[in-house]
């Protein structure tokens, strides 16, 4: 691409989407030189890569060998061929014979000219970002937490991933609605509502309820209404004797009660009725403060304003079900209701035999609301793998009944399951603590806080008490959601503190150093009056670095398409790591004149906003010092 303004390396360039990155360019220009040579040989892969040795090139292309093959020709003849064709005269040096290494490489030297002049409009514009969502809705389905109980290490996932995804998508021009999708509703509901009731009944203060009170009188609810019928048969049975089948009669009896208790005041519940709503309202108040106040510690955006539990579905269930019988889509098996999907041998139940609704019932009526209500063209489920057949059940029977359709679109809106594996501990199981019980999510923030201080005490001993805690918050959060954004999504992960908080490697503390060595640079800068000029590349690891910025756009893009942050987390060590060899290769304030330190305070003005921008989308607070 050829600057707008000769050689100045800061001009405009007339670049379209996803056009900075060179490999993507020369990918485009290589596939249309191959078709242009060789119409016949249909739509090859111009295997264009980035140079194995810089002395011989930026780039390869690599087709000639395969294409070949195909052809039956020498693939140094077809490497001339496409040579005769290709244009990359704006962006490279010019292509000889020469160019062609050993059977057919063809290497590709970039100008640094043209280098300099993409890194300008990448500078210039909006980081190259295209608002392909701009004017389109998407919700974002994440956290999902239950009443009465507190957050784990199990929500850890769908937090961290949903807030990134929902990030990504804003970044990119979408409206995002957050979905918390809270589990507020039904019999075990029921339960811990009526045993609050007795609680309060007894005279015990409710007014200071916290949420660990909650989850204790929700365990006792179960312990309570869980019935022991089958020991109580079998001592009658084998006849143990009258004081173990009096024992287990009270207890039945007792279990009994409660439990018709609890189905009294889920009745209440479903008729709105106020003293049982008010009860309920509580349970709902402390457990949602103590979900957005953990979700906050985590720099994860969910409010009570993202929250929309199942009890705002109840009353459109029967409805849902009626229509879906009325229509055809649902019928009748083995007394059920079912809704029977393509491709899947499973079919989805709607309503059990009982009359009961089932969280496929409430997932329907979640999918017609934020499609038809919210106008989503896109829904995005964040929630464990293990629920993928679920999901295909619920996607393809909204779907089928038109419940994922806008008015007047011409097909369904786009459903996709971005589902995770699990957090494992150093034993290959599922992370627990020591007693076997699920890990507070709290509990996990204290603890890589903490361990973050230590380590900043460490290496920073000049920061006060307050400013060392600041940066240990940032540090400890920032390891634990890098540590997940980090790896495949679908893939299980060993959560370990002590790779997770490590400053060297690929983790979230070397990141966050990598953005604060920048800073530093740059606010020395500013003291010493060098403003950030037009960038020239010249030495290798300004090109290494400058190739990297230009990748940026386009991982974002890659982002948005395949629901994968770890493809950003990737990029981002990557980059990291050029910004480390250029930090010690290429001195910016002590460069040897005046323009090259210029333009080396202009390269690392963009490196600080592409690391901010990017590090932002992930959701890692940013540091000035550590």
């Amino acid at each position: 691409m050829r600057a707008a303004n000769g050689s100045n390396p800061d001009a405009p360039l007339p670049c379209g989407p996803m056009s900075f990155d060179p490999l993507v360019i020369l990918a485009d220009r290589f596939s249309k030189a191959i078709a242009e040579a060789f119409p016949d040989a249909g739509n090859p892969d111009p295997m264009v890569s980035a140079g194995r040795n810089p002395k011989f090139g930026d780039f390869q292309c690599n087709a000639a060998m395969t294409l070949a093959k195909t052809l039956g020709q020498s693939p140094r003849d077809v490497a001339k061929a496409i040579l005769a064709k290709v244009d990359v005269s704006d962006i490279a040096e010019p292509l000889t014979e020469a160019s062609i290494a050993g059977p057919g490489f063809i290497n590709v030297v970039l100008k640094p000219s043209s280098l300099g002049a993409m890194l300008g409009t990448l500078r210039s514009g909006d980081l190259g970002v295209e608002p392909v969502g701009k004017g389109k809705t998407v919700v974002v389905d994440l956290c999902g937490v239950n009443l009465a109980k507190e957050m784990h290490v199990g929500h850890l996932r769908s937090c961290i991933i949903g807030d990134s995804l929902a990030r990504t998508l804003a970044r990119v021009g979408y409206t995002v609605i957050r979905q918390n999708h809270v589990g507020d509703w039904g019999l075990p509901i029921a339960m811990v509502t009526a045993k609050l009731m007795d609680v309060a009944a007894a005279g015990r203060d409710i007014a200071h309820l916290t949420l660990d009170d909650l989850e204790k009188l929700y365990r006792g609810a179960k312990i309570e209404a869980d019935a022991d019928a089958k020991g109580l048969a079998a001592v009658k049975r084998f006849n143990l004797g009258p004081k173990a089948s009096a024992e287990l009669e009270e207890q039945v009896a007792g279990a009994e009660q409660s439990m018709a208790k609890a189905k009294r005041v889920l009745l209440d519940l479903q008729a709105h009725e106020p003293k049982a709503m008010s009860f309920w309202q509580r349970i709902v108040d402390v457990t949602m403060a103590a979900c957005v106040k953990t979700c906050a510690r985590l720099n994860v955006i969910v409010t009570t304003e993202h929250s929309a539990g199942e009890s705002s579905y109840a009353e459109e269930l029967a409805g849902l079900v009626a229509d879906l019988e009325k229509r055809g889509v649902a019928e009748v098996s083995a007394g059920a209701l079912v809704v029977r999907v393509e491709g899947i041998d499973e079919p989805c139940l709607v309503r059990k035999t009982d009359g009961a609704y089932l969280y496929a019932t409430t997932d329907m009526a979640a999918i017609r609301r934020r499609v038809q209500k919210f106008g989503a063209e896109r829904v995005i489920y964040c929630v464990d793998q293990r629920q993928a057949l679920h999901f295909k059940q619920v996607f393809g029977s909204a779907t089928r009944a038109g419940y994922a359709t806008r008015a007047g679109a011409a097909g369904p809106s786009r459903l996709e399951h971005a589902g995770f594996g699990m957090v494992l501990g150093d034993d290959g199981r599922p992370f627990k603590t020591r007693s076997g019980d699920n890990v507070k999510l709290a509990d996990l923030i204290d603890e890589a806080i903490e361990r973050a201080e230590r380590v900043v005490s460490e290496k920073s001993p000049e920061l006060s008490p307050a400013e060392r805690h600041t940066v240990a918050e940032a540090v400890g959060v920032a390891a634990i959601k890098y540590a997940d954004l980090s790896s495949d999504r679908v893939k299980d992960y060993v959560f370990n503190f002590d790779r997770m908080l490590a400053f060297e490697g690929n983790t979230g503390p070397y990141l966050l150093y990598a953005l604060v060595r920048v800073r530093k640079i740059l606010a020395k800068a500013r003291e010493a009056g060098i403003a950030g000029s037009g960038i020239v590349i010249a030495a290798p690891e300004e090109k290494t670095l400058a190739l990297q910025l230009l990748r940026y756009p386009g991982v974002l893009a890659s982002v948005t398409a395949s629901l994968e942050p770890h493809r950003l987390c990737t990029y981002l060590y990557e980059l990291c790591t050029s910004v480390s060899v250029f930090y010690d290769k290429c001195p910016v304030l002590s460069a040897p004149d005046a323009g090259t330190k210029a333009s080396r305070v202009g390269l690392c003005e963009l490196t600080e906003r592409v690391l901010s921008d990017a590090l932002t989308v992930l959701g890692i607070k940013l540091l000035d010092r550590m």
